[in-house]
């Protein structure tokens, strides 16, 4: 069934462009009944899903891909990769349920995005570096088009950045790979059979160059500092349903690469590169935070604060380098990265599409040019405000989970992180003003006028919130799925 939730999104894209008499109110449909049936079927996935055994996956399937190479159609997942998947479908559907009332070649736009849901998922379920990177490239092209077609602004320049920095990375990532399968005896590309035996453990020079290459291409996608700056002009000029997806989905197979490849397959190496992992996510986490605290364009603000929140995550996955505190502190720190994925997905990906509703309604995402929206749109006020409270990791939220699973293991094992701690200052700062300069006061300038969420975009960022709600507290059903898994990959580190 796992190829089946992959593929069949994929199977839709090409039935839309094979099949020109299809309009677009049907393609719109199409779209959302698609992604609600995936949905579904992850569903039914996850209640069924029992934690495999360390170095196995569930619903694990393997077919002979090129053999010359020993490389295969190998997927499964795990605690891992299954809550990945399922904030991906959520999101895609939210994508779709937005993108109901879109004029601008909505059939193309369809196609597009549900092929981009089938490689994001695919990412997610690989089992094979090979694998891995088809997807992980098939994505920034997926991506490049949805900016440059249907952004605003300075999109084919933004598109272009965000392809060169993204697509560079990536050959950084593909060198690392063939380092892997030069190293390994037998030559493979297996992801299970590199982690039971690591073959670069014995070898520090030629580990720590093939973790640079690796770290390089992740944390390009991911994005860290310095390799951020192709962040912000892409997610200023994509469409919101593209800014959603892209710090929702795409941002996250930088993390996600860290805890499946980097971590279990290059112990040594992490271990000795600990210290600078952790660096990069401190100043990731500070910068990120006064950056957008600095900026007057809400969806620009939203975009730095997608580079503090992955510091966190970077933050999180270093400590589990560590050889101070214990093994129980390092793995609560993964369990925190993973639930910050989770939960950054989630509310960043409704934080763009409600600053998309801006751009639509008045064409600017400029902050000086509102004032007092909340009595003309109390709805979007609301959200908006709900939207903002959950990122920057009020209580009742999974944010706070998150953040305070990453801090309780980080400072256990290295308190010097807690300097980490003054980036939720700074982007509780920041939201606050935000709220107070768009919504509060006097109803001026593009506000006049305002009218307020649509039924599609109630339904699109309403579940998403939502559901950070529900796991901000009842946070167990996703951690029993997580710390089975997080507990493996910080015993794969330590060895």
């Amino acid at each position: 069934m796992l190829s089946v939730i992959v593929f069949l999104p994929l199977a839709a894209a090409v039935a839309l462009v094979a099949v020109p008499r299809v309009g677009d109110t049907a393609a719109r449909a199409l779209w959302v009944a698609v992604a609600a049936v995936d949905l579904a079927l992850i569903a039914i996935l996850w209640a069924r899903y029992d934690s495999p055994a360390a170095g196995e996956l569930a619903y694990e399937e393997r077919v002979a891909w090129i053999p010359g190479v020993n490389s295969s159609y190998h997927v499964g997942v795990d605690g891992l990769s299954l809550p990945l998947v399922a904030m991906t479908a959520v999101i895609f559907l939210a994508c779709a349920m937005y993108a109901l009332r879109e004029q601008h070649r909505p059939r193309a736009q369809a196609a597009l995005f549900l092929f981009l849901q089938s490689v994001s998922l695919g990412l997610f379920v690989a089992a094979d570096l090979i694998l891995f990177f088809v997807f992980f490239d098939l994505s920034i092209v997926g991506m490049f088009f949805v900016i440059a077609g249907w952004g605003h602004g300075d999109r084919r320049h933004s598109a272009l950045k965000f392809f060169l920095y993204t697509f560079l990375g990536s050959l950084a990532l593909l060198v690392g790979f063939i380092g892997f399968y030069v190293a390994a005896d037998p030559h493979t590309f297996d992801m299970l059979d590199l982690t039971a035996a690591p073959p670069l453990a014995g070898r520090p020079l030629l580990g720590g160059l093939v973790l640079a290459a690796i770290l390089l291409g992740l944390a390009v996608k991911t994005p860290t500092v310095p390799f951020h700056t192709w962040l912000p002009p892409a997610h200023t000029d994509a469409p919101a349903v593209g800014s959603a997806v892209l710090a929702g989905v795409l941002l996250k197979m930088g993390t996600y690469g860290f805890v499946r490849i980097a971590m279990p397959m290059l112990p040594t190496a992490w271990r000795a590169w600990a210290w600078v992992i952790i660096t990069v996510g401190v100043v990731s986490v500070i910068y990120g935070a006064l950056v957008a605290l600095a900026q007057s364009n809400l969806k620009r603000m939203v975009a730095y604060t997608s580079v503090n929140h992955m510091g966190y995550i970077v933050l999180a996955v270093g400590v589990a380098g560590l050889t101070a505190g214990t093994a129980q502190t390092r793995s609560v720190a993964v369990t925190g990265a993973v639930t910050q994925m989770v939960s950054h997905g989630l509310i960043t990906a409704a934080l763009f599409l409600l600053a998309g509703v801006l751009r639509n309604r008045a064409g600017t995402y400029d902050m000086r040019e509102y004032g007092g929206l909340a009595a003309p749109a109390p709805a979007f006020a609301t959200l908006f405000a709900v939207g903002a409270f959950a990122s920057l990791g009020l209580p009742a939220f999974s944010g706070f989970i998150a953040e305070f699973q990453i801090f309780t293991g980080s400072v256990a094992a290295a308190p010097v992180s807690a300097i980490a701690l003054l980036g939720i200052l700074v982007t509780a700062a920041l939201f606050l003003r935000a709220l107070q300069r768009v919504f509060t006061g006097e109803t001026r300038g593009q506000s006049v006028g305002f009218t307020d969420l649509r039924a599609s975009e109630r339904w699109s960022v309403g579940p998403l919130l939502l559901l950070s709600l529900l796991i901000g507290i009842l946070p167990r059903p996703l951690l029993a799925v997580i710390e089975p898994a997080a507990h493996t990959v910080v015993d794969l580190v330590g060895r």
